[in-house]
């Protein structure tokens, strides 16, 4: 007989199945069931072959267009033109294939980077590990906001809902318990389990992985679900059409100018096709997405090595244009390392030294008296505060380090410094229920056997609401009335000073009590208070004012008391003044007047979620680009609101991972305004490749036309129109990828997110330098025949000064905003300089090699003329130089921005 499947069975005979224990599987078994059932992960779907993917580089039509110029030329005996118009397109296919493979190995190196965690018991231990290791038999911890990362059988459960819509399609999250439900259950009916994937929506709860990877319920339909995330972005959906319209007009111009050049000028009409073929192919920037796509795909990497990780490449876009971050306090702005710095009982006040996690460090008297009397009636404070508590310390490179909440690793640190020893009192108090903080609630509970074998309820909350619960107040001498002022005091002087209050309450209970939230709210004795420091981080206040001078607003948007929240705010220099907005205030403003609250502020405390997203919505409302940090599931929304949501990676629930465009791997606010730096450089280098490359073209194009249309003779020859293009786009097109950021990158106003893709500047930048390139082409051509030289020699130089000038231009390209006449602009960077000798060589050969002159009917150059040439280039630089500072004073065309 069969057995009965696992939610059929009791969690003994689960246990007794998988040969598991209630505290956790060993490192050694866990490691060998690991190599026998493999890593806890779905296939991945197969990508197209590298073969496939660079056939897939020639799927459009100009690459049609070409090939069929191509083929033109050779029937045309022009053999060495449609050699090179092959070779332009093979290269443009290289780099498609290049930059494509790039943007993929990015996206697979980010999903390795925000692989999902999981929370389990080892030994005895609770752990974090990543889901791909856990294996059958392993405990694992279910907290709200987490995927569930195995196929489970509950062995406990308190309050837990999970939405199971991806595999049931019901819209309401399903009840969940650890009894046995019937073995023929239907799987939207099976209560005892928690699949993979589903999300927790409230509760806590443990279970055991039944199964893992492909055996779950999902590995079963994984071929139905696709991971892949596209690799594009609405900029680089923007290049394609405008590349698109363009190469239809450039087309369509070609067409025109060719029965020009035949029925006006009377050119032959296969010299004229195989120019105006060679004029459209240096017209259309065929290679500027796939640029553009690297650029994008570089400014991935360097946030990641920055602890910035985007899911979505859409994310480096609009973090360049970032206006105001909307950032939570704990962990983000400050260190999330608690100290438990203040004790307050009716016998006394504490101070605790030392700071984190580690035992080091002392307790003694506020007022240096009477250490032992403070101590004495603290102990019972202390030692609600490791039994109502989830948390575990553990040591892990000469640091001792929280698996749970901060706060109660922290109280689980001062029972250290108060001779208690954690673990043995939680062996001497074994629990035996528990109700999970509650956001609504504000509190947690558990219920507990002492040695004696009576029962006691702790709860540990908001002072505020345990205040509310409490009738009585524990003294030395025993209860007394509760006298709530004083603990109001307290709670504000506390909080006055930056720490963060927690209140603890406990009460006998009898044998026969079950816990729920009516059984807590009746007959506790407030305990006392105890006031948890997480001091700022150093480089929070400096990144702060980053952003101020970057046009930037930061506004902190915490749940904690005022008071701290503008605590902390003052030691950061977060605000100018020290008002301070709380939830409160933000329910009595109505949609109508808060955009300009949320403007005016910089500090919200008390909040909610829903004030996270109210706050957003408001800030959009009047035009700002916002950012915005959330850990937990009930933020997902206002993440998805934002224009850019930014996930915790260490604190941050799947949910919260899931619904953001970035993850911070470190939680820290410098990582943020870091990342929005190198937005901001993304964004300079796609505007500088663009300048680049749209005059580069267009010079060339303006001077061929220009020659048809006033009967001169063609300054370049079809095959060398075609060789700049080819020898220019694979060297000196690709290192504006690589710039780093320019001098002041965040001294500059946000760009505006919905800025054009040409602006003023841009399409000003085009012309202008497209006429200087033409001035230069037709230049040089005069003064080589007015110096007697032939139309070879001519058309030699006229290609050597392009090149030059495309060089000349590339620096003065590199500083929009600066000036390019400094060591730094002079000396260019790895790429740019590797770029520079390629470009000189492969021109070198083309003007001097015997070979390449047979090939492009060049002829060598005189020491006299080359200097020519370098002049003209440098004369080139000069007037951009002059340009670029008479825009800057005047602001014409709007500037460089």
């Amino acid at each position: 007989m069969p057995e009965p499947p696992f939610h059929a069975r009791s969690a003994a005979e689960v246990l007794a199945a998988l040969e598991a224990r209630a505290t956790g599987l060993s490192d050694a078994e866990a490691a060998a069931r690991l190599a026998r059932h493999g890593p806890n992960a779905l296939p991945e779907k197969p990508g197209p072959g590298p073969l496939r993917r660079f056939l897939r580089q020639f799927d459009s039509a100009l690459i049609y267009f070409l090939v069929a110029a191509s083929i033109a030329a050779a029937l045309l005996d022009h053999r060495i033109d449609a050699a090179v118009i092959l070779a332009a397109v093979l290269i443009n296919a290289v780099i498609g294939f290049i930059q494509e493979g790039r943007a993929e190995n990015a996206l697979a190196a980010i999903r390795t980077m925000v692989a999902p965690r999981a929370s389990l018991w080892r030994d005895g231990r609770r752990i974090g590990v990543a889901v791909a290791d856990i294996v059958p038999g392993d405990i694992v911890a279910l907290e709200p906001g987490d995927r569930v990362p195995a196929d489970l059988r509950l062995l406990r459960a308190r309050s837990l809902r999970i939405d199971e819509a991806m595999l049931t399609g019901e819209s309401v999250a399903a009840e969940k318990h650890a009894g046995r439900v019937a073995a023929a259950a239907p799987l939207a009916e099976r209560g005892s389990m928690a699949y993979s994937g589903t999300l927790v929506v409230a509760g806590q709860a443990t279970g055991i992985a039944v199964a893992t990877g492909r055996d779950t319920e999902i590995g079963r339909i994984s071929g139905l679900i696709e991971t892949a995330e596209a690799a594009t972005t609405p900029l680089l959906r923007q290049i394609d059409r405008f590349a698109t319209r363009f190469t239809w007009i450039a087309l369509a111009a070609s067409v025109a100018l060719f029965l020009f050049a035949t029925l006006v000028r009377g050119f032959p009409w296969d010299e004229a096709l195989i120019a105006v073929v060679a004029l459209a192919v240096g017209a259309i920037p065929e290679g500027l997405p796939a640029v553009i796509t690297i650029t994008l795909a570089i400014g991935v990497q360097r946030m990641a090595r920055r602890k910035a990780v985007v899911r979505r490449l859409p994310a480096v876009e609009t973090l360049g244009s970032t206006s105001v971050i909307c950032t939570d306090k704990t962990g983000t702005l400050t260190r999330n390392e608690m100290t438990a710095r203040r004790i307050v009982t009716l016998g006394g006040r504490l101070l605790a030294t030392g700071a984190g996690y580690g035992a080091g460090g002392t307790l003694a008297a506020e007022d240096g008296i009477d250490d032992a009397g403070a101590l004495e009636s603290a102990l019972p404070l202390i030692r609600c505060g490791v039994l109502c508590n989830d948390a575990e310390l553990r040591s892990a490179g000469g640091r001792v380090l929280v698996e749970g909440d901060p706060m109660e690793g922290a109280l689980l640190a001062l029972a250290a410094k108060a001779g208690l020893d954690p673990a043995h009192l939680r062996t001497a108090w074994p629990r035996l229920e528990e109700i999970p903080f509650d956001a609504r609630h504000r509190f947690m509970a558990s219920l507990h056997t002492g040695p004696d074998g009576t029962r006691t309820l702790f709860v540990k909350g908001a002072p505020e609401r345990l205040l509310d619960l409490c009738a009585t107040e524990a003294g030395p001498e025993g209860p007394r009335p509760l006298e709530p002022g004083r603990w109001t005091e307290a709670i504000r002087a506390a909080a006055s000073a930056g720490e963060r209050v927690l209140g603890f309450a406990s009460r006998p209970a009898s044998p026969d009590e079950t816990l729920d939230f009516a059984a807590v709210e009746r007959g506790l004795a407030f305990l006392g208070l105890v006031g948890l420091v997480d001091p700022p981080r150093e480089e929070a206040a400096a990144a702060i004012a980053e952003c101020r001078s970057a046009g930037i607003a930061v506004k902190m948007i915490t749940g904690d008391h005022a008071a701290t929240a503008g605590a902390i705010a003052r030691q950061l220099a977060l605000a100018d003044e020290g008002a301070v907005v709380t939830g409160a205030e933000l329910d009595r403003t109505d949609d109508a007047a808060l955009p300009a609250l949320a403007a005016r502020a910089a500090v919200f405390a008390r909040t909610s979620p829903e004030h996270k997203l109210r706050l957003v919505r408001a800030l959009q409302a009047g035009g700002a680009v916002v950012a915005m940090t959330g850990d937990g599931v009930n933020d997902a929304p206002a993440l998805k609101q934002a224009d850019i949501g930014i996930a915790m990676g260490d604190k941050g629930t799947e949910a919260a991972k899931e619904a953001a465009g970035m993850v911070l791997l470190d939680d820290n606010f410098v990582s943020i305004v870091a990342a929005v730096r190198e937005g901001r450089v993304v964004n300079d280098n796609i505007r500088k490749v663009i300048a680049w490359t749209m005059p580069t073209n267009g010079g060339e194009t303006l001077a061929v036309v220009a020659a048809i249309f006033l009967g001169l003779a063609m300054p370049m020859s079809a095959v060398q129109i075609l060789w700049v293009n080819l020898v220019t786009e694979v060297t000196l097109g690709l290192v504006l990828a690589f710039e780093p950021a320019e001098p002041g990158v965040m001294q500059r106003r946000p760009r505006p997110a919905d800025a054009p893709l040409l602006s003023r500047f841009l399409v000003w930048r085009i012309g202008f330098v497209s006429l200087l390139f033409a001035i230069g082409t037709f230049g040089i051509f005069a003064y080589a025949l007015a110096r007697g030289h032939d139309i070879e020699t001519a058309r030699t130089l006229v290609v050597d000064l392009v090149v030059v000038f495309e060089i000349f231009y590339l620096f003065a390209v590199r500083y929009t905003h600066t000036t390019s006449f400094t060591w730094r602009g002079a000396l260019g960077t790895g790429p740019v300089l590797a770029a520079l000798a390629a470009i000189v060589a492969a021109q070198l050969a083309f003007t001097y090699a015997p070979f390449m002159q047979a090939v492009f009917d060049t002829r060598p150059v005189s020491l006299a003329d080359g200097l020519v040439v370098l002049a003209a280039g440098a004369g080139l630089m000069l007037i951009l130089e002059a340009e670029k500072a008479v825009l800057r004073r005047t602001g014409w065309f709007g500037g460089p921005d």
